[in-house]
């Protein structure tokens, strides 16, 4: 397996090649950085592994949601060197790539059944949140990313201890309480290694798609949920 991962939703910069249980990665400021960078730094690994493009199976990436520039440049490099390659792509959702250097982190160590929050500040007093749960099969989305309100988040964790992984709790501080034994992994230790980590899975799985589907999560195009769909969010809290 020969999988190349990238992703520049967030203000980091994560790229991996893994070829069978070996990695090289390389994690580093994103945002405006990264159009400059990125494709030099996938070029980089590639020579450290001894590849070029046409020896990779896939290319993963990071769509979304996240920054409309960091999710544009992730696509346009994945589905150019795709298209180049003549190789499929494999998205990712950027999001579970939160939870999965989380559960990297001991997240979900003493309690495997439960839900993982992911809480990622979208600006404009929004967060970017899903939830999901790592069965024997891999990871499941329960709660699909969307764009919500500080308020409607608040209301869909209900009362119950949560686990969250994101920069939200630290982003938003005390306008963004959380229930009380809530267990929070603010920061991502290696998000390049946990997108390899999911590329593979996704490999696996068989979710390769042709380049030209590679597409954007940009939840943003949307400004506002209706109000039943607010009041869809607030009814009851996971586990």
């Amino acid at each position: 397996m020969k999988l190349l991962a990238l992703d520049t939703a967030t203000e980091q910069m994560a790229v991996a090649v893994g070829v069978g249980e070996s990695a090289w990665t390389h994690g580093s400021a994103g945002g405006a950085l990264a159009s400059a960078t990125l494709v030099p730094t996938v070029l980089e690994l590639l020579a450290q592994a001894g590849l070029g493009l046409s020896d990779l199976d896939a290319i993963a990436f990071g769509q979304g949601p996240g920054a409309f520039t960091g999710l544009r440049t992730a696509v346009s490099v994945a589905q150019g060197l795709a298209f180049g390659a003549g190789k499929p792509v494999l998205p990712l959702d950027s999001l579970l790539i939160v939870a999965e250097d989380a559960r990297a982190q001991g997240a979900l160590d003493d309690a495997p059944d439960a839900w993982l929050w992911v809480a990622m500040d979208a600006r404009m007093d929004e967060v970017y949140a899903a939830a999901y749960h790592c069965g024997p099969s891999g990871w499941e989305t329960v709660v699909a990313p969307h764009l919500s309100d500080l308020d409607t988040l608040q209301a869909r964790w209900g009362q119950a201890p949560l686990r969250l992984a994101g920069n939200a709790p630290a982003a938003f501080g005390e306008r963004l309480p959380l229930p009380a034994g809530s267990r929070v992994w603010h920061t991502q230790q290696d998000r390049a290694c946990a997108a390899l980590r999911l590329a593979r899975e996704a490999w696996a799985r068989g979710r390769g798609l042709p380049p030209e589907q590679a597409l954007p999560v940009y939840l943003r195009d949307k400004v506002a949920l209706t109000t039943a769909e607010r009041e869809a969010l607030k009814q009851g809290a996971g586990p």
